[in-house]
């Protein structure tokens, strides 16, 4: 009789133990999959906002207008400068394009001087916050 009373506890013991080993929380494989693919989102993300994140830095306004002419002129100035940035900007009622992210104002007047031949309506500016 005390046999039996052990077999009784011991069998769902040992089919607890066995479903319990093969039963796993997190798989390790997705875990690093997900890092990675988190790490190239994360730096899309950065180039696509890179002109936006740091405002205490310089930029250049080249034109400011409606919407489409707007876009035109991105599409222009990208084309003619491959190594500086643009962004529009929506200030009411206004789009205006900022392109650059210089640190130093001695770099925005420097590439102001280039842009200034190719765009009449050039301001250096530095954003607020």
């Amino acid at each position: 009789m005390r046999i039996l009373t052990i077999s009784k506890w011991l069998l769902p013991i040992i089919i607890f133990a066995v479903l319990s080993n093969s039963l796993k929380a997190q798989n390790t494989k997705s875990t690093s999959n997900n890092e990675s693919k988190f790490e190239k989102l994360l730096n899309e993300k950065r180039k696509v906002h890179a002109s936006i994140a740091l405002n205490e830095r310089y930029k250049i306004q080249i034109f400011s207008g409606e919407s489409e002419k707007a876009k035109k002129t991105v599409l222009q100035f990208k084309q003619e400068f491959k190594d500086i940035d643009a962004t529009i900007i929506f200030n009411t009622p206004n789009y205006k394009v900022w392109v650059g992210n210089f640190k130093t104002r001695m770099e925005a007047e420097r590439n102001y001087v280039e842009i200034k031949k190719k765009y009449k309506n050039t301001l250096l500016i530095k954003p607020s916050k």
